[in-house]
């Protein structure tokens, strides 16, 4: 709550205590949620990650035209900064395997064997010939004398002979030491290969992946699934993905669901035992309410586990007070009674 309005509530009160009114005190109003006490660029933030170095928090987002990778910095998760974009210049390789790409989409950011891997996408909209991408780097302070970022081409592509797309990589190593990544978007869902530990690259080329999410198309038009996220705790994998459609501003419909399995390879289920593979699970981030309606679209979920044990989920969703603006969202996350994730955005 706002100073100004803490005390205009405050002096309210007094007042209708004098004259026998019940005013809630200012203690019992809903407390102030870190989505609400952010502040500074924020905008415009697209498919956003996180991770920390050091003391300071770092979120990457997808990048067009000279702005290839998004960067924003905080030392409290509550003030961001803008920084200069990761790259300006796409990839030779990525430009020739994907005529008329533009940008780098959805980066997934991870730390492994003393280099941060940086997982991006190239595509154009509506096709699935896309490709997914990797840079390292020993670290992510541009100020340090060892920072820089190291071309490691192509990981995985996608073609129109594929029932796949190749984009929203998402890396996690599992309970056993086995490096997996996650992606998709469209067409038959979301995917899974497992990665060679030493050079972040499909393990088997040309084993087909395995599936691990999909929404069956209702007659007339498809029904997507893309951005996933697989988070380890308690003794589950827990799968993040979006439905229906982002990047249309206030009239985005995106939102994300979850759901769990005991092998990361599947099979994921909602709470109520509903299988991700039939397009269901459990809805884990909405929309505002229909009486606000201010923060749209909320999607492209990426996760934190900080260092004091605290998890939190960072999202894009797009802000009708300022004209459909994609706004970076950040939302703690307590474990409920019941095992599941409960989002306190």
């Amino acid at each position: 709550m706002k100073r100004a309005t803490y005390l205009w509530a405050t002096a309210i009160a007094g007042l209708a205590g004098v004259a026998g009114a019940a005013v809630p005190a200012a203690a019992d109003q809903p407390a102030a949620t870190l989505n609400s006490r952010m502040t500074g660029d924020l905008v415009p933030t697209h498919d956003p990650v996180i991770i920390r170095e050091g003391d300071t928090y770092h979120v990457f987002g997808t990048g067009h035209g000279q702005r290839l990778i998004e960067t924003r910095t905080s030392k409290d998760l509550v003030h961001w900064t803008a920084g200069a974009p990761l790259f300006t210049a796409i990839p030779d390789w990525a430009k020739k395997a994907i005529p008329g790409t533009d940008g780098m989409w959805a980066p997934d950011i991870a730390f492994v064997n003393g280099r941060y891997r940086l997982y991006y996408s190239v595509s154009t909209f509506g096709s699935n010939r896309s490709a997914i991408g990797l840079f390292t780097s020993p670290t992510l302070d541009p100020g340090a004398p060892d920072y820089g970022w190291r071309d490691e081409g192509m990981v995985v592509m996608s073609t129109p002979s594929d029932d796949f797309n190749a984009i929203d990589p998402n890396f996690i190593v599992d309970r056993e030491g086995r490096h997996w990544l996650s992606l998709g978007s469209f067409w038959s869902g979301i995917k899974l290969f497992e990665l060679d530990p030493k050079t972040g690259k499909p393990l088997r080329p040309g084993k087909a992946p395995f599936a691990i999410a999909q929404r069956p198309a209702p007659a007339g038009g498809p029904a997507p699934v893309e951005a996933p996220f697989i988070v380890d705790h308690g003794g589950y994998y827990w799968l993040i993905i979006s439905y229906d459609y982002c990047c249309k501003g206030t009239n985005s419909t995106y939102y994300t669901v979850i759901g769990r399995s005991k092998a990361i390879t599947g099979p994921y289920l909602g709470k109520d035992g509903s299988a991700l593979m039939d397009g269901r699970g459990t809805i884990f981030l909405r929309a505002d309410l229909q009486e606000q309606q201010r923060f749209r679209g909320p999607g492209h979920a990426g996760w934190l586990h900080d260092r004091d044990g605290r998890d939190y989920v960072v999202y894009h969703a797009y802000d009708r007070e300022k004209n459909g603006a994609p706004t970076l969202r950040i939302a703690p996350v307590r474990w409920g009674a019941d095992g599941w994730p409960v989002a306190e955005y």
